[in-house]
Parts: structure tokens; sequence; C-alpha cells
């Protein structure tokens, strides 16, 4: 008899338990959070945003290598969550999402390169080759790489232009894809052999002829900070370039910062440059829409260091500063840049890497990943990988093969989400 009443009260205190437990959960919380919904396995649907999560959920937001993602999120009262740690993609949208990834979607790791900074992709079709590259010291930030996409499998091998140019950070296509435009955001007096002296500058390049040339590395005679990315407006063909702190955080100028942080309009029939934001902290990725009529720039100013002359070099991550996307209207042919708003808060580390596809999809490199968004700034999927991505570039006849670089690796998506014709 004692022992059944025993029993009984340990019943009781369980069941009371339990509906403590559940009465903390807030009444709104969605069962799964995530669920498998694609053609294939590595496809998994983030249903209702994660809204409503159930508790108790934690999400780190220390910079720790693969440590900080969303996906990463503690939720231990939803094992579905954890469905999130293997996909390729992750859709918010499921509508849309299962469109623009369509019937065959594939993920696949290319190559693992070193834990530089990858950057600056650039397609030239008539190549069918993907130039980039690699801002790796000490061997002074030279040379580039490039991707040769006319063998099966791909192959990858060093590339140095005639004269070199140090430390490419930005690079889109340029006369209709035949040339490069590049930001190169290292510079001091001597680099290459035999060593000459660069500044940060934007340099073109013919990759027929691997000759490369300067168009601008000075503000009335103030060097610029970093250049760290490029866009060429389409009707127009001005270039539009942010100038962030970077080089100088990273050691990649010998120079301190003698500009505020901003972003130009250059105009190279005139020489003429001409300021056109000046609000941002550090202003990171730019690309305009396919009209040229709204400009995306990303502020990145989480990630940040010291602007004192001497002394400590380097960076460190605030998860409470600046990692938005912003929107800006272009008007007046392609000059007036005006109404700045926000536009996306990165859901990972900071917006890095910034394009806009032929469909008007933004897409960004944020932490361990690329998050496609509409033109409102709702955020439709991620592609998710093992490295954080700093920038992305399409390649292909159709353009509809996405290629990813960043920290240790280089990967490429084949989906439904197409490319801008080159500019």
């Amino acid at each position: 008899m004692r022992q059944a009443t025993l029993s009984g009260a340990w019943l009781f205190l369980l069941t009371s338990s339990n509906v403590l437990a559940q009465s903390l959960q807030p009444s709104g919380a969605i069962s799964p959070v995530v669920e498998k919904c694609g053609p294939n396995d590595n496809v998994v649907c983030v249903n209702k945003y994660a809204s409503v999560l159930p508790y108790h959920f934690f999400r780190n937001t220390s910079y720790i290598p693969n440590i900080f993602d969303f996906k990463n999120t503690s939720v231990p009262s939803d094992p579905s969550f954890q469905l999130l740690s293997n996909a390729s993609f992750v859709i918010f949208d499921r509508a849309r999402g299962l469109e623009y990834l369509g019937g065959t979607p594939t993920y696949d790791f290319v190559f693992k390169v070193s834990d530089a900074v990858h950057e600056a992709p650039v397609y030239i079709p008539s190549q069918n080759k993907l130039y980039l590259s690699q801002l790796a010291p000490p061997a002074g930030y030279l040379p580039q790489l490039v991707v040769d996409l006319n063998v099966q499998p791909p192959t990858l091998s060093e590339y140095l232009p005639n004269p070199p140019i140090y430390a490419p950070n930005g690079g889109t296509s340029y006369a209709n894809g035949t040339l490069i435009l590049f930001a190169a955001s290292g510079g001091n007096i001597s680099i290459g052999n035999p060593p000459t002296e660069q500044r940060v500058s934007l340099r073109l390049l013919d990759p027929a002829t691997n000759q490369s040339t300067v168009l601008l590395n000075n503000y009335f005679g103030s060097y610029f900070n970093c250049l760290d990315d490029v866009a060429v407006h389409p009707t127009t063909k001005q270039i539009f370039v942010t100038d962030p702190d970077y080089s100088w955080f990273n050691s990649l100028t010998d120079t301190p910062p003698q500009l505020p942080t901003a972003s130009y309009r250059f105009d190279p029939n005139t020489g003429a440059t001409f300021l056109i934001d000046d609000t941002l902290q550090q202003p990171n990725g730019i690309a305009f829409t396919p009209d040229g009529s709204t400009l995306y720039i990303s502020d990145t100013g989480a990630v940040a260091g010291s602007k004192a002359p001497t002394g400590y070099h380097g960076a460190s991550y605030n998860a409470t500063g600046p990692a938005t996307v912003y929107a800006f209207d272009v008007t007046h042919n392609g000059t007036r840049v005006s109404n700045k708003r926000a536009f996306y808060l990165a859901q990972s580390w900071v917006p890095d890497g910034l394009k806009v596809s032929r469909e008007g999809l933004v897409l960004t490199g944020a932490g361990n990943g690329v998050d496609v968004l509409d033109d409102v700034g709702q955020l439709i999927m991620r592609v998710q990988t093992n490295y954080t991505v700093q920038n992305f570039a399409w390649v292909g006849s159709d353009l509809k093969e996405l290629w990813m670089m960043g920290n240790g690796g280089i990967s490429r998506v084949r989906w439904n989400i197409q490319g801008q014709l080159p500019t």
C-alpha cells in the first residue's frame, strides 16, 4: 500500500512538471520548427521563419567559426532544429524557395584552399574562366587565382597580371565581360619583383593580354583606405566603389586612414570622383539591380579595429554593431544616389559580398553561407557552407551556377537563380 502511494506521488510530480514546462512555452510555438521539404535530403524548410521558438533556446553570438550561425542555436525542446546542421539549402519561404531551387539543386565543395580571405571573383565568358584573389600574407598578397571551367573537373591555379595587382578585394566584369575591374585594397612602397610602389586603387585587367592599368589611386591627393568592392552601373558604365578601413586593420597598407569611410562614384571618361554616401561605418559589398534604379551597399561595421597610426592591427567582432544591407534610389541617369533605407540585417556574421540576380534577388555572403533575399528584404533561403563565404559569382553559358569562395573553401551551387549579364 505504501509503495503504491509513493508511485502515485511520483506520477503526480512528473505530470505536474510536464504541465508546468508546457505552460512556460509560448502559446504560438511552432512544431516542428524545421522539416525536410525539397527534392533532395539536403533541403529543409524553417516553418514560419521560426518566429516563435520553444524555451529555453539560446543563440551564441560570439564570433567562433562554425558556432555563431543560426543553425547552431540551441533549441533542446525541439529536436527538429537539428535538421539544419546537415542541410545545404535552408528555405524560409517555402513556395518561392522551392521554385528558385528547381527540381535538381546541387551543392558541391570543389576546392579546399587556405584560411586566407578569398575575394573578388570575376567570370570571363569568352575564356570560361573564373578569376579571384587570395589575400594571404606573408607572400605579399600575390598572385591571384584562376579556375579553369573548360576541363572536368575544373582546375585551380595561380595567376599573376603584368604589372601585378596587390590585394584585389573586390571585382566585377567590365566592357561587356571582356575586361576585369579590380578594387585593389592594398598598398606600400615595395611590391613585386622588381619592387614597385602600388597604392589602393581601381585597376583594369585585360585577361587576354594579361596587362593591368591603374584607373584611380587617390582622392585629391589622399590615399584611399581600402577600395573594398566595386560595381558598374548597367547603363552609364560609371564605377561605384566602397572604401572602408579594412586594409589598415589587416596590414594590407602602410598608410593609416586619411579619409572617412565612404562610397564613391567614379567617371572613367572625365576622371572625376564623386562622394555618394558617408553614413556607413564600414561600407563593404555593393551591387545594382539589373535596371540600375536601386543600389545596395552593406555595412559591416560589426567587424572593426583601431585607426591608430601605430600599434595593434586586426579587427574584432561586435554582435551589436552594424551588419546591415542598405538600399538607395539611383536617379538622374545613374548619377544621384538618395533615399537610404535599411534593407536586411544579416542573420549570421556580417553581409560581406553582395550581388543581385537577373530576377532582382539580392544575395549576400553572411558567415557560413549565402542569404537570398527578395526586393523588399525578405529572406527566401540560405545556402549553407562549412566555411565563411566572402564573395561569389555566377558562371556558365546560362549563368545558373554560383561559385562561392572564402576562408578555407570554394564551392558551387546549381539552381534556378540566374546571374546578370556582364556589364
